[in-house]
């Protein structure tokens, strides 16, 4: 097994939740785990990067070169596109269609949006939507783990005892609604 994956948003979307979410599957996986993060203007609504390499071999650097990443799993559609110089060509692109529209010259949402679609191996839909019908709005990044779950090589089972580890100590109903929501993004993205 070897998933490398970017994980792309920006500050305070749950970026590096989903990445604790998903080292804490391989982990319990035994699978082997590198990770590295880019988040200096992550507070102020700036780009938040993660890499994120698992594999049941030994990882040599914990960064994933230019046309090596298998997935970018993103939260905001132009995140997306800011890091598809990474994409393997038939890696996939799972991605909320909703924009963070946080600076003045933001791009035209339907370009980006085109320019995603022209990859072809792409999941995309209004995550925000979903997390609201089934939890709230703040576990979009949950139904984005569950978007993406069926391209990331980890037993769906595992990333929810994941879910479970990271969110425990916030209660029984945070874990539940997150649950809600990580179904629900699973669901959607296996009827696309």
């Amino acid at each position: 097994m070897k998933s490398d994956i970017i994980l792309a948003g920006v500050g305070g979307q749950g970026i590096l939740s989903i990445a604790t979410i998903l080292g804490a599957a391989a982990l319990a996986d035994n699978l082997c785990l590198k990770q590295a993060e880019v988040h200096g203007m992550s507070q102020r609504g700036g780009d938040v990067m993660s890499c994120l390499r698992l594999s049941s071999s030994p990882i040599s650097s914990d960064l994933i070169p230019q046309g090596k990443a298998d997935m970018i799993v993103s939260l905001e559609p132009m995140e997306a596109l800011r890091y598809i110089q990474w994409l393997k060509p038939d890696g996939w692109i799972v991605t909320n269609t909703t924009p963070f529209v946080n600076i003045p010259n933001y791009p035209d949402v339907a370009g980006v949006a085109d320019a995603l679609e022209k990859h072809g191996h792409t999941v995309a839909f209004d995550m925000d939507s979903v997390a609201k019908e089934v939890a709230t709005v703040r576990a979009s990044n949950m139904v984005l783990l569950g978007a993406a779950a069926p391209f990331i090589g980890i037993s769906c089972d595992r990333i929810e005892d994941g879910i479970c580890t990271v969110f425990r100590a916030k209660g029984e109903k945070v874990v539940e609604s997150n649950l809600a929501a990580f179904r629900a993004g699973l669901e959607r993205a296996r009827s696309i």
